[in-house]
């Protein structure tokens, strides 16, 4: 047993000596691991030649496993006994990659409830009308924050959890009359386009979107309601013009022409008060990088 403990200690005082190392002497001092090398630094060494591992006495080896990451000729040689982080660099601690991943995917979880919910609500208590122009901001929101992907991320798991709760109809209509809008508006607010362009874009998304909402409701109703829409619209125009004294009956394409004008005016109006209110809501969350408004908006703001 003593001459046990002289080899030891014969060993250490050899290896110490060699490549100055010194043993732990508190607690609050950096840690070492078993064989007395120090955990997660860099070692200075005096010599030329890489960290010889094989010149550990067995004794040491046994007891833990340790990694020494070699180097060149001259350099920091580090040795740790942690796992290596991954090598497709996803570890949370290097470059953030996964924590992003993250966030963006709670925040547009988030972001959708709240959509699914406000809709669902606002339907239930017949309060659409009052509320209509909040349901495409989640969706505003979550492109402009983490890009067009995310958005349509956001407007398609609002539609899951719409036809969950209300259906297939109230999805649908959630999509086609604000989920198109709002996806199409953070976009192209996020990729910098010009503020007119926006309107104008979002203006012919809406009004394909209400026309394909009379579709699909044309559809479940197993009526016409464009012709429903179209006969009424010519039998008002004809007793305007007959009270106005003017002896004229508008044929049909006159009647489309006309409300394919009104239902633009009617999206267009719709989407500028949307491109004014969210500029301005926007503005108070903190996210006016990525908003290019014009100037008479930028001094009301």
């Amino acid at each position: 047993m003593a001459l046990c403990i002289q080899y030891l200690h014969l060993n250490f005082a050899r290896a110490s000596s060699r490549y100055n190392v010194s043993p732990r002497r508190n607690l609050k001092e950096p840690r070492f691991c078993a064989d007395n090398l120090f955990v997660g630094g860099a070692l200075r060494r005096n010599s030329r030649s890489v960290f010889p591992v094989s010149q550990v006495p067995s004794l040491w080896r046994k007891r833990k496993t340790v990694i020494v990451q070699g180097a060149a000729v001259g350099a920091d040689v580090s040795v740790t006994s942690k796992e290596n982080p991954a090598k497709d660099g996803s570890v949370l601690t290097g470059d953030g990659s996964e924590l992003q991943n993250t966030l963006r995917l709670v925040e547009c979880a988030m972001l959708a409830a709240t959509a699914g919910l406000a809709y669902f609500l606002s339907n239930l208590f017949r309060i659409e009308g009052y509320l209509g122009c909040f349901f495409p901001l989640p969706v505003v929101i979550s492109s402009m924050r983490w890009g067009a992907s995310a958005g349509r991320k956001t407007m398609i798991a609002t539609a899951m959890l719409l036809l969950v709760l209300s259906g297939p109809l109230r999805a649908a209509s959630y999509l086609l009359m604000h989920g198109f809008v709002g996806l199409g508006m953070g976009s192209l607010w996020r990729w910098r386009f010009n503020w007119l362009l926006s309107i104008a874009v979002c203006t012919v998304v809406r009004s394909l979107g209400a026309v394909g909402f009379v579709l699909l409701s044309s559809w479940l109703l197993r009526e016409n309601l464009f012709g429903l829409i179209t006969i009424n619209a010519h039998a008002s125009f004809s007793y305007i013009l007959a009270a106005a004294g003017i002896n004229y009956i508008p044929s049909m394409m006159a009647i489309y022409i006309v409300f394919s004008v009104l239902v633009m005016i009617n999206a267009g109006s719709f989407v500028f008060l949307l491109h004014v209110l969210y500029a301005i809501f926007l503005k108070r969350l903190g996210i006016p990088v990525a908003i290019s408004v014009p100037g008479w908006i930028e001094r009301a703001l």
